[in-house]
């Protein structure tokens, strides 16, 4: 019977929490709850805090380290448990708990949900795509090996290494089951893409013996599957048997249904190798033969059809001959129309080359009278101002002298002027003779050599033959028959 409020007993609040403790420790013991996980936390202690709950309530729960530590798959918000524990209290919060001691999920039905969720996510990000894939080395010099050191798997496929082609191979200890095999086996990716102490694979193998897919969780891991992804090291998956399918599996470059067929398709076998080696170099060898055979006949046929050298140079010598024969008359002929071309300009030239040579000598001795004419009209000039200053009785006899000095030297210049003048040497008694090709003659052999004669006077010109006695008749004035002969071109 309920005591009344004013008799009610008292207790501190120490008290209340212990023994609302053993109630419901002793009436509840260990119980089996199965709920969905939710606000799922690991402390830097290893205790797993959780709380679990269904349509209508929610359990807080702990799993200490030692228990969390054991689990064979990661607990995720959403993931659906069946958890066994024992029921308590926390006083220090003045709420109900449960202390989980085991934990499994709720069936195979909640992880392969969470692991179909979990695929399409990830296949959505593009690491599951094809184009990613890259293909593996074809003999790798180091191979690494993600996997427990213990157990069947890595002897299998060291053993098997070695039987097919053996090559350095470096393990990387992980735990392939429980809470911390995610995070070790991702660690031993990275570890080996990154710089190290260990010359770097060309291949990495990630393997694991079978078992359920509870057993298998840890490569389904998200941490691992972006870890295999990103690897820049191409990378074969082999865990589980044939039928056992995990995410690392799509993401790997490569998947091998057991940990010996990774090995197998690692690398090649090296007898094989050898035996397919030698025998192409065999055919190698009898394609070398048959196609120096084929040559030899192809070259012994097209040397048959080809004519000999001196058929090839027959025409050629022939050629060269006709040539040899034409070159002197071809010379000669070059060499007398170079002669005619070199007489025409110096029949052509001649003349203006001595009108050039006589307008020269003219300016000359024209030069002298010009400054004559200048010094006897200064000293005219002198002469008048000297008479106009009264002073010419003083200079008189100097100036006449002057004058009388340049008069006789005028007079001497204007008679060798006269000398040069052509018209007068011919109204002196002389001629120009020049033959048909207007080359002026100088001597009776050329003479004789031109026959027909040009001859000028002072007044004109006639033609004239030359006779066997030298002398050459009388005629008409002729037309001339070289080029015009102008006054002052005679020289």
């Amino acid at each position: 019977m309920a005591s009344e409020p004013g008799n009610a007993p008292e207790f501190s609040v120490s008290e209340i929490a212990h023994a609302l403790k053993r109630t419901v420790e002793d009436a509840f013991g260990h119980v089996r709850v199965r709920g969905e996980l939710s606000g799922v936390k690991r402390a830097a202690s290893g205790h797993l805090y959780l709380a679990l709950k269904d349509d209508s309530a929610v359990l807080d729960g702990i799993m200490w380290k030692g228990p969390a530590a054991a689990l064979k798959f990661r607990p995720e918000d959403g993931l659906e448990v069946i958890v066994t524990g024992k029921l308590t209290t926390y006083p220090g919060r003045s709420k109900y708990q449960i202390v989980i001691e085991r934990m499994e999920p709720a069936g195979a039905g909640a992880l392969m949900a969470l692991l179909e969720a979990r695929k399409k996510q990830l296949a959505g990000e593009g690491l599951f795509a094809v184009e990613r894939k890259r293909p593996l080395p074809f003999i790798p010099d180091v191979i690494g090996v993600i996997t427990s050191p213990t157990g069947a798997v890595i002897r299998d496929i060291l053993h098997r290494l070695a039987d097919r082609f053996p090559r350095h191979v470096l393990v990387w200890p992980v735990l392939v089951q429980g809470e911390a095999a995610a995070a070790q086996i991702a660690a031993a990716i990275h570890g080996f893409n990154a710089p190290g102490p260990f010359p770097r694979p060309d291949l990495l193998i990630v393997a694991r013996g079978g078992g359920s897919i509870e057993d298998l969780w840890a490569f389904n891991e998200e941490i691992v599957v972006r870890a295999v992804a990103g690897s820049a090291i191409p990378v074969i998956s082999a865990v589980g048997h044939e039928t056992d399918t995990t995410l690392c599996d799509f993401a790997a470059d490569r998947r091998a249904p057991t940990p010996t067929a990774a090995a197998e398709m690692a690398v090649p076998v090296r007898h094989e190798l050898v035996a397919q080696v030698g025998e192409a170099g065999i055919r190698l060898d009898r394609a070398v033969a048959r196609l120096a055979v084929q040559r030899a006949e192809r070259q012994a046929a097209l040397a048959a059809r080809l004519p000999g050298p001196r058929a090839l140079l027959a025409l050629k010598a022939q050629r060269a001959d006709e040539l040899g024969f034409r070159l002197p008359r071809a010379l000669n002929a070059n060499t007398a129309l170079h002669a005619a071309r070199y007489q025409r300009s110096a029949a052509i030239l001649r003349p203006v080359l001595l009108a050039q040579r006589h307008r020269r000598a003219a300016d000359a001795l024209a030069q002298p009278a010009v400054r004559l004419d200048a010094s006897f009209g200064a000293i005219v000039a002198q002469r008048r101002t000297l008479l106009a200053n009264g002073r010419y009785e003083v200079r008189r006899f100097q100036l006449d002298a002057i004058i009388a000095r340049k008069t006789a030297e005028g007079g001497e210049l204007a008679r060798m002027l006269a000398t040069l003048d052509p018209k007068a040497t011919l109204r002196r008694g002389y001629a120009v003779v020049r033959g048909p090709d207007g080359r002026y003659l100088t001597g009776v052999a050329a003479a004789l050599a031109a026959k027909a004669l040009t001859v000028a006077f002072a007044d004109g010109e006639v033609n004239a033959m030359v006779g066997d006695s030298g002398s050459a008749p009388r005629g008409r004035p002729a037309r001339p028959t070289g080029p015009p002969v102008k006054q002052g071109d005679l020289f």
